[in-house]
């Protein structure tokens, strides 16, 4: 497996395309109400990442192998949608809960993350998931290191989100990101400490924990893109970009919208 170690050059790029893939979710914010369609919700990100920023819309028509090409310009996974849900005309109900991805380009590097949204009143055991799985990706990203190890990440986000009552999806996961949006090496959200790559200062990648209420098991949509929890439970999911610096890590995907990092334990 080759990780590519980026420049200093290539780091200062990903700083602007995440600092500009943040400034969507901030600027989406306030349309994220009972009544709005994620269709609309899609084409205001699009608009703005295309006229406002200059972006490209990373997902737009991405087609990896054996896909076909996504339609939109973001993803909107709603309740039990784990991933990659697509934007359609269906309005937000009060109570659901809502991840939008997002992923730019701008001057050929990608910018990636995601947060999660409630719509109007949403219950409080909806309200745990999501601020759990917030804690979990924060737990990862807290092992990033030179020395520390794939597996580190993994294990924090796992044991947390199990003794938290919830499952971890293993069939998606994190992944290096720069010029091209999904790079070695890959990210498991579960694993054994002291096991799989060793960090090296100079790699980027994502953190993106998918936490499942229910069990960890899923369902591929008829569509080919949109995967849902197998027993319609409720899952979330938080994304940010992660740079592996000399003394530990820099978030790449931070705005001034950005959840605060949770309290110290």
């Amino acid at each position: 497996m080759s990780v590519e170690l980026k420049t200093a050059a290539d780091i200062e790029k990903m700083r602007i395309a995440g600092k500009l893939a943040s400034e969507v979710l901030d600027y989406i914010t306030p349309f994220v109400k009972p009544g709005v369609t994620t269709e609309a919700i899609d084409k205001l990100c699009h608009d703005y990442m295309v006229n406002v920023q200059g972006c490209i819309p990373a997902p737009l028509n991405y087609a990896p192998d054996g896909h076909n090409p996504y339609p939109k310009s973001i993803c909107t996974s709603i309740n039990s949608v784990v991933c990659h849900g697509i934007p359609n005309d269906k309005p937000l109900k009060n109570g659901d809960i809502m991840n939008i991805d997002i992923t730019v380009i701008k001057d050929g590097y990608h910018g990636d993350t995601s947060r999660m949204f409630f719509v109007g009143e949403v219950s409080e055991h909806a309200r745990r998931l999501c601020k759990i799985t917030y804690e979990c990706m924060w737990r990862g990203i807290e092992k990033v290191k030179p020395g520390a190890t794939l597996g580190d990440i993994g294990y924090a986000v796992q044991q947390y989100a199990e003794t938290n009552g919830y499952s971890v999806v293993q069939e998606f996961c994190g992944h290096g990101i720069g010029k091209r949006f999904h790079e070695e090496p890959q990210v498991l959200h579960y694993g054994r400490p002291g096991t799989g790559l060793e960090l090296q200062a100079g790699m980027i990648f994502t953190i993106e924990p998918m936490i499942n209420q229910g069990k960890r098991h899923l369902r591929m949509m008829g569509d080919g893109w949109t995967v849902t929890t197998k027993d319609r439970s409720l899952s979330a999911q938080w994304e940010h970009t992660i740079l592996v610096t000399e003394t530990g890590y820099e978030v790449l995907t931070q705005s001034a919208g950005t959840p605060a990092k949770p309290a110290s334990r």
